[in-house]
């Protein structure tokens, strides 16, 4: 595939070779050729990454680790696609002229810098990455907002809450109800969890995702920085975001109004959906995305979520009333606990408690700059790993 039709968008997708951006592939190659995938970069999947250029006909090709350049091969690319290395071509692919949309899919913190030179370039932003507002939300905001440029998001939550605002006014909105699946623990004893291995940590009821989201899922942190994440997206107080626990993913967040009035989307749980939507938006178009079948019965059951047994909303909801800092000492934490729980250096508990002790800790500043966010990224990261060490 491949098109040069000034018709066309162009699309960029960061982290191609992730459980997002394989969708986003698909996605796009179903709506061809209207949109292409003319950007495409990875981390260490590069086989993957030369079989997705080569069917996208991508015209340009990032290995985001100069150290894996080596690996690659020119001739193995299409003609005329270019292979470049490196966070700085990350960057460079994320304000090309020539790309219209940014799907930002790269996992955790390594994705900002480009999320954040695409909302200084004034492009449509396919978020994905959510940790991206979480850790510098008001400085991705105040981009977007000086660009002209606009973030659609990706993750099914907030996608459900930007389909379902518009049923009313910004002032007409009591609240956002995010939904949870409750992950592998929903009925779990805060005992139970004790014990809990990293083999029963990974076995998520609903979706199918990276180790490090399906862990998030698990401790319900994922839920945490989506209330983040919808504080910055909506422009919400933190006491405006609610969380509610639905088993079956089916309602993926609803929108409740002044009036009473709550609005829902409702799909099976696949991720192309949201994927295609906010590459069409405001347009609905047909694609590869299941669609519910009417002639089966469906029960939809939600459950109030419990604190106590998952302590990470709390963090959460504190964090966005913060801002400031906390968010990238949050998320930092976390994703350094994750990666110790998953060598087997701390128990399941330990990531949420850990991220509380480190959260507590930090000294905290209301206005940081990107410098200041990044030094705290990285003594977040060093300090947890200390404190798993000594306790």
């Amino acid at each position: 595939m491949s098109t040069d039709d000034a018709n066309n968008l162009n699309v960029a997708i960061l982290g191609s070779t992730g459980s997002i951006g394989t969708a986003a592939v698909e996605v796009i190659s179903k709506l061809y050729p209207k949109y292409s995938a003319w950007g495409l970069s990875a981390h260490s999947r590069l086989d993957q990454l030369v079989e997705q250029a080569n069917f996208c006909g991508s015209k340009r090709v990032v290995a985001a680790c100069r150290d894996n350049l080596a690996k690659l091969q020119t001739g193995t690319f299409p003609v005329g696609c270019e292979l470049t290395s490196g966070p700085d071509a990350l960057v460079e692919l994320a304000q090309a002229d020539e790309v219209s949309i940014v799907v930002a899919a790269i996992v955790g913190s390594a994705g900002l810098a480009s999320t954040l030179a695409a909302a200084r370039a004034g492009k449509r932003l396919a978020l994905a990455n959510k940790e991206a507002l979480v850790i510098a939300g008001s400085l991705v905001t105040a981009a977007v907002k000086s660009s002209g440029g606009e973030i659609i998001p990706v993750d099914s939550e907030h996608s459900a809450i930007f389909q379902a605002i518009h049923a009313g006014r910004a002032s007409q909105v009591k609240r956002v109800i995010l939904t949870a699946s409750g992950g592998p623990f929903r009925t779990w004893t805060r005992q139970q969890m004790l014990a809990a291995t990293i083999e029963s940590a990974l076995a998520h009821p609903t979706w199918q995702m990276g180790r490090k989201i399906t862990i998030d899922s698990a401790t319900m942190m994922n839920k945490a920085l989506e209330i983040i994440e919808a504080r910055w997206l909506f422009d919400l107080p933190s006491d405006k975001i609610h969380v509610i626990v639905h088993p079956q993913s089916i309602v993926h967040s609803m929108v409740e109004f002044d009036d009473g009035s709550v609005v829902a989307q409702l799909s099976p749980p696949d991720m192309r959906l949201p994927i295609q939507y906010s590459l069409t938006y405001p347009e609905r178009l047909s694609g590869p995305c299941r669609t519910m079948d009417w002639t089966k019965s469906w029960t939809l059951d939600f459950e109030p979520v419990d604190t106590e047994r998952f302590p990470a909303i709390e963090l959460g909801w504190e964090v966005a009333r913060r801002g400031g800092t906390s968010g990238a000492v949050l998320n930092a934490a976390n994703e350094a606990a994750v990666e110790l729980f998953l060598q087997g250096k701390i128990r399941f508990v330990d990531i949420v408690d850990g991220c509380r002790r480190i959260l507590n800790e930090h000294n905290y500043d209301p206005n940081p700059t990107m410098d200041e966010l990044q030094k705290l990224d990285r003594w977040s990261r060093e300090e947890i790993i200390r404190w798993a060490t000594v306790r």
